[in-house]
This record gives structure tokens, sequence and C-alpha cells, in this order.
């Protein structure tokens, strides 16, 4: 009876985490990342990243400064030019700064 109720609680804390985690890929955590604005300096399409002059990046601790950012999708890369000035979503993926989310601001 105790293996039961032990192999109960494990698979429960188990489907538990699965869901969390599930739940931490989805559109709405991402939408509940905060977003960024900033100025797009330059496109390197051959190497997927892009360098963005950026505020304040509160998600990742991050002060205002200019750096280079992996893209998530190469799609990216042919939606913006040197100059945008965007709102973005930069979140640490595989240990690398990432932008998930672009959009070149109206």
């Amino acid at each position: 009876m105790m293996k039961t109720m032990m192999r109960q609680l494990v698979l429960g804390a188990a489907l538990a985490f699965g869901v969390a985690a599930a739940a931490a890929n989805t559109p709405a955590a991402e939408a509940a990342t905060p977003r960024s604005e900033g100025e797009v300096r330059k496109v390197d399409k051959e190497a997927g990243k892009m360098t963005i002059r950026h505020g304040e990046l509160k998600n990742l601790g991050m002060p205002p400064m200019t750096m280079v950012f992996r893209a998530a999708d190469p799609g990216m890369l042919e939606r913006v030019k040197p100059g945008d000035k965007v709102s973005f979503v930069a979140q640490k993926v595989d240990g690398a700064i990432t932008v998930t989310d672009i959009e070149v601001a109206r």
C-alpha cells in the first residue's frame, strides 16, 4: 500500500511538472514576457543574428545597451532592416540571448 501511494505521488508530481513545463512554452507564456524597445543596427542573415540597440531587458535583468541577438526564427531577419524601430521579446534559449518575437514599430 505504501508503494502504491508513493508511486501515485511521484506520478502526480511528474504530471504537474510536465504541465508546468508545457505551459512555459506557450504563446501565453511569451505574451507574459515583457517586450523591449530598440533599434535594429545590423542584420546578419548568414549567421542568423541581429544587432539591436535596446532599452532595459527587464526579464533578463540587463541595462540598455547595443548587443547581438540570435534570431529564434530566420524569417524574423527578413522582416527587419537596419534603422527599424522595433518592439521585441528576448529570452535565454539554450544559453544564448535570443529574440523570440519582433515587430517593427509603426
